[in-house]
């Protein structure tokens, strides 16, 4: 079953992004380097000043026009010339490959989890990740659910998870997500400065070893030479 979409946390832009999947994916590709929440704001923002939203009309933008119209405060994004480029190659590309629809990547030729996940992987702006949290906000808010989506969306399709975009349905999941990311993010800082302090340890370690190795050579070779000028004085 499909629900309205709450990743804005704006009626009106939630409102665009839950009836246009193409809202939907530009939302994606603007999540990046940029609060999730303004991220999805993005194509309610284009909408605003196109005067109305369309694949059509966004590819075939002066592109110096529309990357203006997407830096102008309050911008669609950090980078806001940058993501205006992006977005019309992702508008180009759905037209090119899926006739400018959108649901085309999930619809087209009844693919499986796999395979939706490939389609998502080959979108510009995407990769592995944002591929299968798409996957996995397709799967659990949107009722688009393939053969296999749970696995190909990795551990994002967890059920009960709170990880990603995919799990936020409110201001409250939307809370839960943000500390799941703070924790993995100061557990990756902890692990990557373990890492040097490990290393040192253990070149430290073998340094002793080296140390001790030498002395008992040493003392083996000061051993053998006594014995030999023992047995020669003999």
């Amino acid at each position: 079953m499909s629900r309205t979409l709450c990743l804005a946390q704006e009626p009106e832009a939630d409102a665009l992004l839950s009836a246009d999947h193409f809202a939907t994916l530009l939302g994606m590709l603007l999540d990046q380097q940029y609060p999730m929440e303004h991220a999805f704001r993005g194509p309610k923002k284009i909408a605003d000043r196109m005067g109305g939203f369309d694949i059509h009309r966004i590819a075939e933008a002066d592109p110096a026009e529309f990357e203006e119209l997407c830096a102008t405060p309050p911008a669609i994004h950090r980078y806001g010339r940058s993501m205006a480029r992006r977005a019309q190659e992702l508008a180009r590309y759905l037209i090119e490959h899926y006739d400018g629809r959108a649901e085309q990547l999930w619809t087209a030729g009844d693919p499986d989890g796999a395979e939706v996940l490939r389609r998502l992987r080959e979108l510009p702006g995407y990769g592995e990740q944002k591929a299968k949290i798409f996957l996995a906000l397709l799967g659990k808010q949107r009722g688009v659910e393939p053969a296999g989506w749970r696995e190909a969306a990795g551990a994002y399709g967890d059920e009960g998870s709170r990880r990603s975009v995919a799990d936020v349905t409110d201001g409250e999941t939307l809370a839960q997500v943000r500390e799941f990311k703070k924790q993995a993010k100061a557990a990756a800082k902890d692990a990557a400065g373990a890492a040097p302090a490990k290393k040192a340890t253990a070149k430290k370690a073998t340094a002793k070893r080296a140390v001790a190795t030498k002395a008992t050579a040493g003392a083996k070779k000061a051993t053998a030479a006594r014995g030999a000028k023992k047995s020669a004085a003999e």
